[in-house]
């Protein structure tokens, strides 16, 4: 019997989580009640439509990720939720949301294409600013995020009801990469992405209080961002505290070495107030933190996940922004 599971392995090893946020310009998430089997969108409730829209995407290599998600009432209720979520250009705090209420999950492929072709589709609901929290519990995937991420999902169902946020709602999800850090989260419309969650550590994201050190060793980037310069703005995270997160903030990679051993990047932000920084930094791979570990539960052998550190650090610009009176 296979007693390994991938979530012990990486916490074993201490491997630091940052950089493994994946990089999406539009999220399609659509409600199914679960269980769902480990092609996700191969499950019972998923119908021939939506099956063939979702390969015809992935064949053509378009920035999309479908996800299922499901809550307590999903296996009963008498509509199907569907959110978009959008990529902002240009200097953003993450996605903007579209949200669906349609009659059944049928209507979902003809309502995304709609979508995607630029047009208005019907069924559209006024979006309130709610944070949808999806939490990966797609066991049938990999089984650390059943074994982590099921109770997860219900602490964090309790935990939202406890601090009366009206306007969270925590979701199951199917998989959306790195169940070796189960329990994992993506917190929308940011899209930033979380691991080795525990009750504690999630309070603190929820309401943004508490020692910012703590997401050292939960936070895996954000998913506007480049992998390879997530390590980038943690460090920016650290330095501005929970203010960061009232940012926006545009990333890119100026120059990679040709082994990739440096890279240099540089990332600017706003603050609410209009002001601007920019910073630059020399990223350099960190062999004291690259780890050879398998990616999965089910993985057949080992793979390198390098691991980059922030070497150098220096604001290049600043420009304030002054109101008259």
């Amino acid at each position: 019997m296979n007693t390994f599971f991938c979530s012990d392995n990486s916490r074993k090893v201490g491997e630091d989580i940052i950089g493994s946020a994946s990089n999406h310009q539009t999220y399609v998430l659509v409600e199914c009640p679960t269980p769902w089997v480990s092609e996700a969108f191969h499950s019972k409730w998923v119908p021939e439509n939506l099956r063939i829209l979702v390969e015809e995407v992935k064949r053509a290599r378009l920035p999309i990720k479908f996800l299922l998600i499901a809550n307590s009432f999903s296996h009963k209720s008498d509509y199907t939720t569907l959110l978009i979520y959008q990529k902002q250009e240009g200097l953003s705090n993450g996605y903007s949301k579209r949200e669906y209420r349609l009659e059944n999950i049928q209507q979902v492929a003809a309502v995304v294409k709609k979508y995607l072709w630029g047009r208005n589709p019907s069924y559209e609901i006024e979006s309130t600013a709610t944070r949808d929290i999806l939490v990966c519990t797609h066991g049938s995937h990999d089984k650390c995020c059943s074994r982590y991420g099921n109770p997860f999902h219900f602490h964090a169902t309790t935990t939202v009801a406890d601090l009366n946020l009206e306007n969270v709602r925590i979701w199951k999800s199917s998989h959306f990469g790195g169940h070796r850090f189960a329990p994992t989260v993506i917190d929308f419309p940011e899209g930033r992405y979380y691991g080795n969650l525990d009750e504690e550590l999630f309070k603190s994201i929820l309401t943004r209080t508490g020692d910012i050190t703590c997401l050292q060793k939960v936070y895996r980037g954000w998913g506007i961002l480049p992998n390879s310069i997530q390590v980038l703005e943690r460090e920016l995270i650290f330095r501005y505290g929970w203010d960061w997160f009232n940012y926006k903030v545009a990333g890119r990679m100026i120059e990679p070495s040709a082994d990739k051993n440096t890279i240099r990047a540089e990332l600017i932000f706003e603050k609410p107030d209009g002001s601007q920084y920019n910073y630059q930094a020399r990223l350099v791979k960190d062999e004291t933190q690259t780890v050879k570990l398998k990616g999965s539960c089910n993985a057949k052998q080992e793979l390198v996940f390098a691991k980059y550190t922030v070497a150098s650090l220096w604001l290049t610009s600043t420009n304030f922004v002054t109101f008259s009176a």
